[in-house]
């Protein structure tokens, strides 16, 4: 399994939220750039990384420091938030980005998501957020009435290989993921699936190793302390070896 520490950006800082709710925003590294260093030095490979600024706008807001990140780090980003045009596809792919996430879009046009996944196929990742199993969109500040089952299904038929899910309900919890939902997911799709929101230690990772997930993101585990990001990546690449 694939775990990858995340750094959330909003006013060009590194903050968490808690349940996606932006007025819980509180900074919790002094430079992104220099936290992504940290994580490559504990051998991650790659950075999730999230615009919220972007995402509530619609647009890439923090985009400057993003780049820095990806030329400073050494670190593979992928990178979501106000993602809604071929331009800002090819704006981020261009300047060295390797995945984007697309959210929002993939509810109101999924017909862009096929363009997408047609011009740049596994560079493409499509983002579900759920809250009470209904996708969230705009930075997750609108509900809509979508089934977070029937999305990943239809992004299955338009080509996508890789799915974030994140059950907002959890994220920035600690609480531990929903293992029910992600188990579901799972097996409804073909699609990798990289669960999101909720880790908080090495008993969550184990439980996701076991539902045989793609891939896992960490983020207010590895700032409070609460998982060792080192230790929980070669744990995987055991795991991963010894093929249990």
């Amino acid at each position: 399994m694939l775990l990858i520490p995340a750094i959330d950006i909003k006013d060009n800082k590194c903050v968490r939220l808690l349940r996606g709710d932006y007025s819980t925003a509180h900074q919790v590294a002094e430079d992104a750039v220099e936290a992504a260093k940290s994580f490559r030095k504990c051998g991650a490979d790659w950075v999730h990384v999230v615009d919220l600024d972007g995402a509530k706008d619609g647009m890439p807001k923090n985009s400057e420091l993003i780049f820095r990140i990806q030329k400073e780090s050494g670190l593979k980003l992928e990178v979501g938030g106000g993602i809604r045009s071929m331009d800002t596809i090819e704006y981020y792919l261009s300047n060295g980005i390797s995945r984007v996430i697309l959210g929002s879009v993939s509810v109101d046009n999924p017909a862009f998501v096929r363009e997408a996944v047609k011009k740049y196929d596994d560079r493409i990742v499509v983002g579900i957020d759920a809250k009470n199993g209904m996708v969230a969109q705009n930075g997750w500040l609108k509900t809509s009435n979508v089934n977070y089952l029937d999305l990943a299904k239809e992004m299955e038929q338009a080509g996508v290989k890789y799915i974030i899910f994140t059950d907002i309900n959890l994220d920035g919890t600690l609480s531990g993921p929903n293992l029910d939902m992600l188990d579901e997911l799972n097996h409804a799709v073909s699609c990798n699936i990289i669960a999101s929101g909720g880790v908080a230690n090495m008993k969550d990772i184990v439980n996701l190793l076991d539902l045989d997930i793609y891939g896992a993101i960490c983020g207010k585990a590895i700032y409070s302390g609460s998982l060792n990001l080192q230790s929980a990546i070669r744990f995987c690449k055991r795991r991963e070896t010894n093929g249990i």
